[in-house]
């Protein structure tokens, strides 16, 4: 494996976007703590969790759309040097909802510079019938990071507080911004811009091909963000239905292993989309993940096993059509505006990851917190993501989507 071969410069790419992800879960994998400690509604709590996605949406579409003008590398270097200090302000000066809030929206400012301009990166290094793979590699790796995310925070805050925890989400995005310092290829960009930034989005709002893509990322965004934003919570509710000494794994545990889990599902989901329509997968996938997402959580006063194989099998289902929706959108994105196209597509995907748990922590407080309104709240979840299809098929068919 050369120097410059794709597979050791995803690789790189990858590494640096896991460490990059290392407060993405902090918050949501210590919610429990932070409701009893700061006496937060669920409402409060979905805002806050919302604030991150917000922080993201407000900034990606700067600062992944000007990666076909600048170098995708420097935009990650800024991305990861304000993830260092977001998270260090959270461990030194969180005091409550709305410094919680402030420095959450930060963090998924970082978070815009990380993740879209790393993709480029790799999208631009791994041209030809296999990027998709390359691609999904790429997408497959937020699942580590955010898995490693919620491990981290949850076993710090056991050991020495959850203030530490946030202290080591900032090392840990530290040793993101030495890696792409030290060893990240730069982007590719087109020379002599003369458009104007936003009209090159127009490009790509044009392209029906992409918009199907980038629709149906929305409607999945919805679901896996409330999915991973409410898991522990949900978890810590079931334990307090459970009888005496019925787990042994801690529900920070369990998210580490259950979004952990997406990485095979997701990369899989891809490689079965490059050998089948990849439209008619995606689809299948939403309308299995819908279905038991109106199930899951109706179970929590179930033992405690069975909840959590029910966890991790909607996981699964959750995470199996996101490299592939991604993969979708690279590769139908107009020739020499992909930056643009990324710019959309996560714009788009995260406003729905904004909202999502939002209203899912409304859901809990309308309905008073408890087994029902648990079972609507994941019902809200799944239920988002069944206007997906739709969206694949709407708008139309594309060329490209077998590869």
């Amino acid at each position: 494996m050369g120097k410059g071969s794709p597979y050791r410069l995803t690789l790189i790419v990858c590494l640096a976007e896991i460490f990059g992800l290392a407060s993405i879960s902090a918050f949501p994998a210590l919610l429990p703590n932070f409701l009893s400690e700061w006496g937060l509604s669920h409402t409060a709590a979905g805002w806050i969790s919302a604030a991150y996605y917000g922080g993201y949406i407000a900034s990606v579409p700067v600062l992944t759309g000007i990666t076909d003008r600048i170098d995708a590398k420097k935009i990650m270097g800024i991305g990861t040097g304000l993830g260092v200090l977001s998270a260090l302000g959270y461990a030194l000066f969180a005091q409550g909802f709305w410094s919680a809030l402030g420095l959450r929206f930060l963090s998924g400012v970082s978070l815009a510079g990380i993740y879209m301009p790393g993709l480029k990166i790799v999208s631009d290094h791994t041209e030809g019938a296999l990027q998709s793979r390359f691609v999904s590699f790429y997408t497959a790796s937020f699942s580590i990071g955010a898995s490693l995310s919620y491990l981290m925070a949850g076993e710090i805050h056991i050991l020495a507080g959850w203030r530490w925890a946030f202290v080591a989400s900032a090392a840990g995005t530290a040793v993101a911004f030495a890696i792409i310092l030290l060893y990240a290829p730069s982007g590719k960009v087109r020379s002599r811009q003369k458009r104007a930034l936003f009209r090159d989005f127009s490009v790509v709002f044009s392209s029906r091909p992409t918009m199907a893509y980038v629709l149906g990322y929305a409607a999945h965004m919805w679901e896996l963000f409330s999915f991973r934003a409410w898991i522990v919570a949900f978890l810590a509710f079931s334990i307090e239905l459970q009888p005496q000494g019925a787990f042994t794994w801690s529900p920070t545990q369990i998210a580490f292993f259950v979004n952990l889990i997406g990485l095979p599902a997701s990369i899989g989901g891809n490689e079965l989309s490059r050998k089948f329509n990849r439209r008619t997968i995606i689809a299948a996938a939403m309308f299995v993940s819908a279905g038991l997402g109106a199930i899951v959580g109706f179970t929590a006063s179930l033992p405690y096993g069975l909840v959590v194989v029910l966890v991790i099998f909607y996981g699964i289902t959750v995470t199996v059509d996101s490299a592939s929706l991604t993969a979708g959108a690279v590769a139908a994105a107009p020739v020499g505006f992909r930056g643009s196209a990324l710019a959309v597509h996560s714009t788009i995907g995260f406003g729905s990851a904004f909202f999502g748990p939002l209203i899912v922590g409304m859901a809990l407080d309308m309905f008073g917190g408890g087994l029902l309104a648990w079972g609507i709240g994941f019902i809200i979840m799944g239920g988002g993501c069944l206007i997906g299809p739709f969206f694949l098929y709407h708008f139309g068919t594309d060329s490209k989507e077998s590869i």
